[in-house]
Formats: C-alpha cells, sequence, structure tokens
C-alpha cells in the first residue's frame, strides 16, 4: 500500500503544480479505517481497526461524518490558499503508524 499512497500523493502535487493557473485546486483525503458496509467484506476488518485505535494518538477512530466536514472546508473558501496538500483524517494515526 505504501507505493500506492506514495503514487498519490505525488499526483496530486504534479495535478495541482498543472492546474493551479486554471484556479483549480487539488488535494488527497486520506482517512484512517472507517466502518463502513464495504470494509465489512474486508479480512479481518476488526482486528485492523483495534490496532489503529489502540496506534492512533487519539485513540479512536474517525467517522465518515468526519471526513466529510474536512472535505467541506477544503471546496470552501476557508482553504483557497492551499493545494496539493494531502489531508490526513485519522486521529494521528498517519504520525505513528
Amino acid at each position: 500500500m505504501g507505493p500506492v499512497k506514495s503514487a498519490l500523493e505525488a499526483t496530486t502535487r504534479d495535478l495541482a503544480a498543472e492546474l493551479g493557473e486554471k484556479r483549480i485546486r487539488v488535494y488527497a483525503v486520506s482517512p484512517g479505517p472507517l466502518k463502513t458496509r464495504a470494509a465489512s467484506g474486508i479480512a479481518d476488518f476488526d482486528e485492523l481497526v483495534e490496532a489503529a485505535v489502540n496506534r492512533s494518538p487519539a485513540r479512536r477512530l474517525v467517522d465518515i461524518a468526519e471526513v466529510g466536514r474536512v472535505v467541506a472546508f477544503l471546496v470552501g473558501g476557508g482553504a483557497s490558499g492551499m493545494t496539493g496538500d494531502t489531508i490526513y483524517v485519522d486521529g494521528g494515526l498517519h504520525n505513528v503508524a
């Protein structure tokens, strides 16, 4: 998964550079594990969730509403000076994983 995430982050930066003069902002939003219907089909998902909670500085998972609020911020005027960024919504898990 590491190379794929790195490629996505690099593509986000490259697209931001390419599309910036057209005033198009580009972001990647990277949530931690989310308890969704789709995730329930992942083998050993409960163990993955437990491990994420135990490692996360926030000691909890984020939920889809929290991810939605971050995305709303990004598309609103508050993030007008940002582009090319990867925004982590994972309770700090990316800092310790």
